[in-house]
């Protein structure tokens, strides 16, 4: 009997429309320590871990000089904008929808954890998720593969086990890759499809909804 893939989905973006409202909070935060970058290029990095995303934005020296202190405001103007942030059209029947298939689902998260505690509320996914990962949980966050890896491990799944990401961004996607595992992309981290298909995406779809209504035709049939 061939064993049934864990799915592992990105919360920040994939369920949960967040991904302006980071990128307002990174231009803010970034603002406020006198470092000032289009919003537009903030938002091509959102998806990538905040221990990654100053040094792509600005090289080792935006981050030796400012990072943690941004990163830390960064996490207070996010705090200020979870309200407006709201579960994306159909995210809680996605995770009903694959658990109703038998797959165990971990929802892999860099965010902070006061952040992913605020999510799982929204989403109401406490007792349909099997676990979830937090920042906290490694050192290294997308597009390294280190979060994906995690996610395997709190199902008591080695890192070879089969699995499918699901995620919005060309980070989910690439860290998904150097994990071994497909990825299924949806539209509303504003990435074109050329790039989340160049990334390495299997399928692409418009919002969570849409993938639940075409799960039959994806690795979690």
């Amino acid at each position: 009997m061939t064993e049934s893939p864990i799915a592992i989905l990105d919360i920040d973006g994939t369920l949960v429309d967040s991904n302006y409202q980071h990128a307002l909070a990174w231009y803010r935060a970034l603002r406020s320590v006198g470092e000032i970058y289009p919003v537009w290029r903030l938002h091509r990095l959102i998806g990538m871990g905040g221990d990654q995303l100053l040094t792509a934005l600005g090289g080792e020296d935006l981050e030796r000089r400012v990072g943690d202190q941004a990163r830390e405001q960064q996490g207070k103007e996010v705090d200020a904008l979870l309200e407006e942030m709201s579960p994306l059209p159909g995210a809680r029947d996605l995770l009903l929808a694959i658990k109703a298939r038998g797959h165990r689902v971990v929802l892999a998260s860099s965010g902070q954890e006061r952040h992913v505690d605020v999510f799982l509320d929204k989403l109401d996914a406490r007792d349909i998720v099997d676990d979830w990962t937090t920042s906290a949980d490694v050192e290294a966050s997308k597009p390294a593969p280190d979060l994906l890896h995690v996610a395997l491990r709190k199902v008591g799944a080695p890192s070879d086990a089969p699995s499918v990401m699901i995620g919005d961004s060309v980070w989910d996607v690439e860290a998904a890759k150097r994990a071994g595992m497909p990825a299924i992309a949806v539209r509303s981290g504003g990435f074109g499809d050329d790039e989340l298909t160049r990334a390495g995406a299997i399928a692409i779809y418009d919002t969570p909804g849409d993938l639940a209504k075409a799960l039959d035709d994806t690795p979690l049939a």
